[in-house]
């Protein structure tokens, strides 16, 4: 399956195109799943992303060699991420789905960075943070743990060893970073800008990857489920609508 997979939620903005293939589990500790990227693509400019998204795809279809009508599907980062950008890449792989016939899915960004993150944990009891930045001093944030499958009470990312998933077990939010308590987090991941605010051991992964992205829309893509609806993750009311409001009032 040849899976098209952009984000816009952080200043990096990001496609790549990932192929995706179910496999036979060849032991408690591998995956069922093989995902490939082929290409991507990254530039990371917070005012950019208008521009650069549309020639970026196509770079990446011209890099692996692939045409349009080859594509499967389109994965899209929902968030959380400032008004601007993030409906950018909504409306762009809306676009694309559109004009190709293609179903298009929404993750949760922060899933897809805890997704590529979680490679680099290794005990059984991690707890991962992951921070991006959300302006205004503030920071966007969600906890990862790995559970028992039959448990998955949270929002699953991706598959862990011995039965496990990882999931989501709170966010996303938003906060200042001294209103986020490390808690029982062990690691963190995220924003190189944010994370040395938490005394945690950092993993690499700053921003959402084409992978990452893809591995946590794998069992709808898999299923061929249909599409959820693609509703951004603001989590707070972009500025321009907060001036309005009180003027309104005034």
């Amino acid at each position: 399956m040849l899976v098209l997979a952009v984000d816009t939620a952080t200043p990096a903005v990001t496609a790549g195109l990932v192929a995706l293939e179910q496999t036979a589990q060849r032991s408690p500790t591998s995956p069922a799943l093989e995902i490939h990227t082929l290409a991507s693509r990254v530039t990371v400019d917070a005012r950019a992303h208008n521009e650069v998204l549309t020639p970026q795809i196509l770079e990446c279809l011209d890099a692996a060699g692939r045409s349009r009508a080859e594509l499967n599907a389109v994965v899209v980062g929902l968030g959380p991420g400032p008004f601007t950008g993030l409906r950018v890449g909504i409306a762009t792989a809306a676009a694309f789905g559109d004009a190709l016939g293609l179903p298009v899915y929404g993750v949760c960004s922060l899933d897809a960075i805890a997704a590529a993150a979680w490679r680099d944990v290794s005990a059984a009891d991690a707890e991962l943070l992951v921070v991006t930045d959300a302006r205004r001093r503030e920071v966007y944030w969600a906890r990862y743990r790995a559970v028992p499958k039959a448990a998955l009470a949270g929002s699953f990312v991706a598959a862990a060893p011995n039965g496990q998933a990882v999931a989501r077990v709170a966010g996303p939010e938003v906060c200042t970073p001294s209103e986020l308590e490390s808690g029982d987090s062990t690691v963190i991941a995220g924003s190189a800008s944010h994370v040395d605010f938490f005394d945690l051991p950092v993993l690499p992964v700053e921003t959402p990857s084409p992978a990452g992205l893809v591995g946590c829309a794998a069992a709808e893509l898999l299923a061929r489920a249909i599409p959820r609806p693609l509703t951004p993750l603001y989590l707070r009311r972009p500025d321009a609508v907060e001036r309005s409001y009180q003027a309104v009032r005034a």
